[in-house]
């Protein structure tokens, strides 16, 4: 029985096997069949579509067709229009070129016929037409000679008094514009004190402080019995304010000892220093001039301690810029350039101790070391007729600095050599080996002389002082004697830590 209930379930399950087979083949066929008309419908759609799309390119190829036949029809007509107007412009050119062909034969008749009248004139006058020029122009000449030689006169005065008063017009208007005031300088400077004790410790033992000060300062102190004033002496400006500043702040320190003395005259120089860069700045800013370099800027400023012919350099130099800058409106100048030139024109001067060469030679070298415009150097090269006129600004600069100069009581000729004895004879000393420092005193009548004790003994110094003494009497010129004083001193400095 159960073989036999195996088997009949197996026969069943064959059974039910085939006819699911049977069922899944026939949904098979049927997919196949929707699918072959579903692909029927696609292909039929898209050959609708082709054949609409066809057509519309059929369409616009008839129409692009149409328009290319009207545009070629268009430009068959341009071409011959063209054509047409080609041979009118030929037959034009041809017209013109007879037509100045006639022209050509015309002017050539009327040169012959011109030359054959003047051959006639010539014939019947028998002179060329040069020499009927030149017989008219002589007849012309002689005959109003004399008016014409009235006339020229006239006009050259009247230029010549219409041009001389121009300049004297220009020139008062100028001096008239700018009428500031002078004042010589002096070679003393007088520092107030509070009470005669004072005198005593700046004096100090034996003169011990005296004598360092005059030697750092380079200057003489005159401390006599004038009540409440020490008077500070020196032909050198500078020297003088050094030592007034270094004074004053001596006495207001209360310390006074050589090495204190020292430290103070050292800082009067840096304060010194201070003020000619601060007198440079003042003056390029009240001149109006900005574009100069700071080192020429530095230069300006030390022509505040220099003074030429007993005129302050400084002062000088920016009257004169003043003066400059008015004649060169006047006279439609650069008054840029004419003002530069004007306040740098003595600039040299500031060196001309340190540096050989005129001060001239020596102001174009700074200017051209730091870079100024070649027309400012142009145009105060020229200030003392050493070089040639070349514009218009470097006669401005040398009329403002004659009109400067030439203000009564401005400049002071013996003053001006007096100061150049007392640097010739400083710069002769100088020369001298193992001078350290030398000052001229007491009006010239005295050079202090501080030499190197290390480089000189002291028999030595007594025979250099014989020879400065000589060389001074057969190479300078002065009143009276001068006294040489040589100063040898040995300093030892030790520090205890």
């Amino acid at each position: 029985m159960l073989f036999f209930g195996i088997g009949i379930g197996y026969y069943l399950r064959l059974i039910i096997a085939l006819g699911k087979r049977r069922s899944i083949e026939i949904d098979i066929k049927q997919m196949m069949v929707g699918a072959k008309m579903e692909a029927q419908k696609i292909t039929d759609e898209a050959n609708k579509v082709a054949g609409l799309k066809l057509g519309e390119l059929k369409d616009e190829e008839k129409k692009k067709e149409h328009e290319f036949k009207e545009t070629e029809k268009r430009l068959i007509k341009k071409d011959e229009f063209l054509d047409a107007r080609q041979v009118e412009i030929d037959k034009e050119v041809e017209n013109i070129k007879l037509k100045v062909e006639e022209i050509k034969k015309i002017q050539e008749r009327v040169i012959k016929i011109e030359e054959e009248k003047a051959g006639a004139l010539e014939r019947v006058a028998k002179l060329s037409q040069e020499e009927a020029k030149e017989e008219l122009l002589k007849e012309v000449e002689k005959k109003y000679e004399e008016d014409i030689l009235t006339r020229i006169q006239k006009l050259e005065n009247n230029n010549e008094e219409k041009l001389d008063r121009r300049a004297k017009d220009i020139l008062a208007t100028t001096i008239q514009r700018l009428a500031s005031s002078t004042a010589s300088e002096l070679m003393t400077t007088v520092v107030s004190i509070p009470n005669n004790e004072i005198k005593g410790k700046i004096i100090g033992k034996e003169g011990r402080n005296i004598r360092a000060f005059e030697r750092a300062a380079g200057v003489e102190l005159i401390v006599d019995d004038t009540p409440g004033s020490i008077v500070i002496s020196s032909f050198d400006p500078i020297r003088r304010q050094v030592a007034r500043l270094a004074l004053e702040n001596l006495i207001l320190d209360g310390r006074i000892q050589p090495a204190k003395i020292e430290e103070l005259v050292d800082k009067a120089k840096e304060e010194i220093n201070k003020i000619i860069k601060e007198k440079g700045e003042q003056a390029v800013y009240e001149c109006g001039i900005f574009n100069f370099d700071p080192r020429i800027v530095a230069i300006i400023g030390r022509l505040y301690f220099r003074t030429s012919y007993g005129q302050n350099v400084l002062q000088h130099s920016i009257e004169m810029t003043h003066i400059a800058g008015m004649l060169a409106e006047e006279l439609g100048a650069d008054v840029a350039i004419a003002k530069a030139g004007a306040l740098v024109h003595d600039i040299g001067k500031a060196l001309d101790h340190e540096v050989q060469g005129t001060h001239i030679e020596i102001g174009m070298r700074i200017l051209q070391k730091f870079g100024a415009d070649e027309r400012i150097i142009t145009a105060m090269k020229s200030h003392h007729e050493d070089y040639p006129y070349e514009t218009i600004e470097s006669i401005i600069v040398q009329t403002a600095d004659s009109i400067s100069g030439g203000r009564p009581g401005a400049r002071r000729d013996s003053v001006e050599n007096y100061l150049k004895r007392l640097k010739e004879l400083e710069s002769l000393v100088n020369a001298f080996p193992a001078v350290e420092k030398s000052y001229a005193l007491q009006a010239g009548r005295e050079i202090r002389i501080f030499v190197t004790p290390d480089k000189i003994s002291d028999p030595e110094a007594k025979l250099m002082a014989r020879d400065i003494a000589m060389k001074i009497e057969q190479e300078l010129k002065y009143p009276g004697e001068i006294k040489v004083t040589m100063i040898r001193e040995t300093r030892i400095i030790e520090y205890a830590r």
